[in-house]
C-alpha cells in the first residue's frame, strides 16, 4: 500500500495545484450551465386586435410566474415595429440552461380576462440560427422575432445532449441484442451437445445390455454343460 508520504514525495506540491485547477474548471463549467441568457424582442407585427371598442390595444409579453412586459409602442395592426434591445422595458425574459418557459403575447382587457394572441413553450433550443434569432409566427395573430445570442450555445448543448442520448440508447439496444444472440447461441449449442451426449449414452447402454445378454447366455451354457468345450472328448 502506497503511503501518504510516498505520494507527497512523488508529486510534491503538484497535487494541491491540480486539485485547485480541477475545482476552477468545474466551477467555471457550472457557471456556464446556470448563467442566464437574456432574450430581447427584435421585431413584432400584429395582424389583429381583440378589442371591439375603437381604442388602442395594450399588448404585453409574459411568462408564467413572471411580471408582464408591456410593449408601449405596439398600437397599430400591420405595422412592423423594430427594436434595438435597449428600450426601458427590455429584456423580455431570461432563459437558463435548456429549461423551457410557458410564455405568450397578450392584450389587456378591461372588462374580461386578457385576450391571448398566442402562448407556447419558449425554449433556448429555439435559437438555433447562428445570429441568435428566433421567429415565432401565429397565423392571423402576429409575427415576432426574438434575439438571444447567448442562447445559441445552450441550443447546441441541448442538441448535443439529445444526440448523446440517442447514441446511448442505440448502444444500449445493440448490447441487448448482442447479449440475446449470444445467450441463444450458447443455449442452442448446449441443447445440441446435450442431445448428442444423450444419444451416445443411450447407444452405450444398449451395447452394454447386448453384451450382458451374451455373458448371461455363456454362463447358462457352462452350467448346463452344453458349451463348446462339452463336445470335445
Amino acid at each position: 500500500m502506497v503511503s501518504r508520504e510516498a505520494i507527497r514525495r512523488r508529486f510534491g506540491t503538484r497535487v494541491p495545484f491540480l486539485l485547485l485547477l480541477s475545482c476552477m474548471i468545474l466551477l467555471s463549467y457550472s457557471q456556464v450551465l446556470v448563467s442566464a441568457a437574456v432574450v430581447t424582442l427584435d421585431s413584432i407585427e400584429i395582424f389583429k386586435t381583440h378589442e371591439w371598442l375603437p381604442s388602442k390595444p395594450t399588448v404585453f409579453f409574459s411568462c408564467k410566474g413572471e411580471n408582464d412586459t408591456v410593449l408601449p409602442d405596439v398600437k397599430e395592426k400591420h405595422v412592423l415595429y423594430t427594436f434595438k434591445g435597449e428600450e426601458s422595458w427590455q429584456p423580455l425574459t431570461e432563459l437558463q440552461n435548456i429549461k423551457c418557459k410557458r410564455c405568450g403575447f397578450y392584450e389587456k382587457d378591461a372588462i374580461k380576462s386578457d385576450d391571448v394572441f398566442d402562448e407556447w413553450e419558449f425554449c433556448a433550443s429555439d435559437f438555433n440560427s447562428s445570429d441568435g434569432k428566433y421567429v415565432h409566427f401565429k397565423e392571423k395573430e402576429f409575427n415576432a422575432t426574438f434575439l438571444c445570442p447567448e442562447c445559441v450555445p445552450l441550443a447546441n448543448a441541448s442538441e448535443a445532449s439529445s444526440k448523446g442520448k440517442d447514441n446511448t440508447n442505440m448502444i444500449h439496444w445493440a448490447i441487448i441484442v448482442v447479449i440475446v444472440v449470444a445467450v441463444s447461441v450458447v443455449f442452442v449449442a448446449g441443447l445440441v451437445s446435450g442431445c448428442k451426449y444423450w444419444q451416445k449414452r443411450k447407444r452405450q447402454q444398449q451395447q452394454a445390455r447386448f453384451l450382458k445378454l451374451f455373458e448371461d447366455a455363456d454362463d447358462i451354457e457352462d452350467e448346463l454343460g452344453i458349451g463348446p468345450l462339452s463336445h470335445v472328448v
